[in-house]
């Protein structure tokens, strides 16, 4: 059974903030061993690769099989259906779209000093793009993480996802052309990663890592942070729906489903003032849940880290909910803009009962990239910003520098770096003639 909870029990605070820290993914300590395959990839590069894979994935390559060829890919995607295709399609139109309008302008103006001062900005050379193999391979995930990438200009995009056993998913493929992805390797877990990060014999290292993966892999991205960027560290996934007013608790019943099938650690969470309609949701779960293929990952997930709250209004709801600061947030309300208003750390919000969390994993445009574990609080979804550079501007007249000049040369001297104020200085003097 879902934990229950009430704000107006005298204990209820004790037991939300124990619901907020629970530990929802494997505790055990991989980073030894990603550590370990890490410096296999790098002392011994492809030969390493082709040693793992064989090891965690069943696959036996040689160098040149690392990567998909052209004539695999047409292969593989020849056998996509029709309407599979148009719907892709659709998702990647509509996410390239929405990400179009995320890009950002340069900047430049002349201050009343006289100085040039602004901005500009510029992609990243080179992006490696890791999607999760076998059970987890989805190709909404290379749209979500290729299409951004793309629109940002990056010039070279990789990917790297396994194929245990050697079962190719033509979706994941497919999703790979319509973004515009250039190589494609069916590697993957912690290798992967490093192979990325610092290269083989056959994959040139990139300059930016995303995408999402199991605890080795998020072990790997934490672990070559710094040699390559990364997106952020991805936990298990997360909704937190507040209702209330006529809705369909059927709908809402489905929503938590749909989190809850994701993964066994995933987290549904509803929040409502109405008993009634928390108790018709909870029935419609039960009800429900026997009849999913995923039944056991999503009962795992409702009976370990469901979530029920009572309150005692809505304003409350969204208090709770941004000390949750979910990944995903649906306002099943009569005025979700306005309940929107009082909401402030969440990755997506979805509003109204018309708006599934669903929807946004697929086909409304929006990055379903998004922060987990309360990390909402301080960061966001994947956008085109992941895969730019902001550089900035700066160019000084005579003039300029004689106003802001001295300034410069006091505070250096107060910090005790002398060359720093003599450089401002040298000019000054020539300004003055000395």
């Amino acid at each position: 059974m879902p934990l229950h909870l009430d704000t107006t029990q005298p204990d209820f605070d004790r037991r939300f903030t124990e619901m907020l820290s629970m530990k929802r993914e494997d505790a055990a300590d991989v980073n030894d061993t990603v550590a370990g395959i890490i410096a296999e990839i790098r002392a011994r590069g492809d030969a390493a690769l082709i040693e793992l894979t064989q090891r965690f994935d069943r696959l036996s390559l040689d160098a040149a099989g690392l990567a998909f060829s052209r004539d695999e890919i047409a292969a593989h995607t020849a056998t996509v259906s029709v309407e599979d295709r148009a719907a892709l399609t659709l998702a990647a139109e509509r996410i390239r779209a929405y990400h179009a309008r995320q890009m950002p302008q340069d900047m430049r103006w002349t201050d009343p000093e006289g100085a040039s001062l602004g901005w500009r900005f510029g992609p990243v050379a080179s992006a490696g793009l890791y999607v999760p193999g076998g059970q987890a391979s989805y190709p909404s995930s290379v749209l979500m993480n290729a299409i951004p990438a793309r629109v940002a200009g990056v010039g070279r995009l990789v990917i790297c996802v396994p194929t245990p056993d050697g079962v190719v998913n033509p979706l994941v493929l497919l999703a790979a052309e319509l973004a515009g992805v250039d190589e494609i390797y069916r590697v993957g877990g912690a290798q992967a990663i490093a192979a990325l990060a610092y290269g083989t014999e056959t994959i040139r290292p990139v300059d930016k890592i995303t995408g999402p993966g199991n605890a080795y892999v998020a072990a790997a991205k934490r672990q070559v942070f710094g040699r390559v960027g990364i997106d952020m560290i991805a936990g298990p996934s997360e909704v937190l729906i507040i209702a209330q007013g006529v809705q369909d608790p059927t709908w809402l019943a489905l929503d938590l489903l749909a989190q809850a099938e994701h993964d066994a650690d995933a987290q549904s969470i509803l929040i409502t003032p109405d008993r009634a309609l928390a108790d018709a949701v909870v029935a419609e779960v039960e009800r429900l849940l026997p009849t999913l293929p995923r039944a056991a990952v999503a009962g795992a997930s409702w009976r370990e880290f469901g979530t029920v709250i009572l309150t005692r209004d809505l304003d409350e709801a969204a208090a709770l909910s941004d000390r949750a600061a979910p990944e995903h947030l649906e306002l099943c309300v009569d005025d979700p803009e306005a309940l929107a208003e009082k909401t402030h750390h969440a990755g997506a919000i979805f509003l109204g009962g018309w708006t599934p969390e669903a929807v946004g994993d697929y086909v409304s445009g929006p990055n379903h990239v998004l922060p987990t574990a309360r990390s909402a609080r301080f960061s966001s979804g994947l956008s085109v910003l992941d895969f730019l550079k902001r550089t900035t501007l700066a160019r000084l007249t005579p003039g300029a520098l004689a106003a802001i000049g001295p300034a410069a040369v006091r505070l250096a001297q107060s910090e005790g770096l002398s060359a720093h104020g003599m450089s401002v200085q040298a000019r000054l003097a020539a300004l003055n003639g000395e």
